[in-house]
């Protein structure tokens, strides 16, 4: 053996792991940013209503979390929750994709909807999911903003809705898309009797639901960075043959052209929304609107 064999140099660092080698991290421990590429712990991700701390981003929340975010605790009553989609077409597969869905979400439906109180005045509420069907509107969700209205209007209570979908949903065709003309009725009867509805737009608010009920609020707010339109973007560039500014259908391009009253961020949504119930309410009674003729 020669000497320099017992007197070898130490490696400095550790052996760097083959391509193969697998690093041992919990799974749901991490969260990357999807605009920025920044990762953070979940536990701070949550903590910043899934908000990126380094760039702003929005990234969707459940309609749970928001409803926690937004209410006071103990406080939100939730409606329809039953209620769950058939197949009126006999569409290919449909069931079974309604079913994954409500394993993997949890929700029984793209909606959930009730009412509760925000800093302590009353509000009812239906908030979109996009994680089912992509947020899409099928008769039940159009049937639950629908009833959701209708008792807010009976009750005297205003309406909040948080918009996150596709459009209509493709699997029940006209069915769908007469949920479009339900749930526009049923604001304007809300309307006519004075009553408050608060339309606030989160990524994405696209198709159907955003020419009907998701544009006709007394207030149409947004979210940072939402994408909101009809058709998309490569759609209208191929018919006018024209390209469009790259903020094309953000909330901040519709803000700039007068189709939002405001572009809020979400850690901000709750004081907004509570300011402006109190503006509309004396003695525990909602103040008569004036937008509408």
């Amino acid at each position: 053996m020669q000497l320099k064999e017992l007197f070898g140099k130490k490696k400095k660092y550790a052996p760097i792991p083959n391509e193969g080698a697998k690093i041992d991290v919990p799974e749901g421990l991490m969260q990357k940013c999807s605009q920025c590429q920044k990762i953070y712990y979940q536990k701070e991700w949550k903590k910043n209503l899934n908000v990126c701390p380094n760039c702003g981003h929005h990234h969707q929340i459940t309609s749970y979390e928001r409803i926690l975010h937004l209410f006071d605790e103990d406080t939100f009553n939730e409606w329809d929750k039953e209620l769950i989609s058939g197949n009126p077409l006999d569409f290919p597969q449909y069931e079974e994709k309604l079913d994954k869905d409500r394993v993997k979400t949890g929700l029984n439906e793209a909606v959930v909807t009730g009412e509760g109180k925000i800093k302590g005045n009353r509000a009812a509420v239906a908030v979109m999911d996009a994680r089912f069907r992509m947020g899409s509107m099928g008769s039940v969700v159009g049937e639950k903003i629908t009833r959701a209205i209708e008792k807010a209007r009976e009750q005297g209570i205003p309406m909040i809705v948080f918009t996150a979908s596709g459009g209509a949903r493709m699997q029940e065709g006209m069915l769908s898309l007469m949920q479009m003309a339900k749930t526009s009725i049923a604001i304007e009867r809300l309307h006519r009797e004075r009553g408050l509805f608060i339309s606030v737009m989160t990524n994405p608010t696209t198709g159907g639901v955003s020419a009907s009920f998701a544009s006709i609020g007394d207030y149409n707010f947004a979210e940072p960075g939402a994408l909101i339109g009809f058709a998309g973007r490569r759609i209208i560039e191929q018919t006018i043959r024209e390209k469009l500014p790259e903020d094309f259908q953000t909330a901040e391009f519709q803000l700039k052209h007068g189709q939002l009253d405001k572009v809020i961020p979400r850690d901000e949504m709750r004081d907004t929304l509570a300011t402006i119930l109190e503006i509309h309410q004396v003695g525990g009674a909602t103040i008569e609107t004036s937008t509408r003729v």
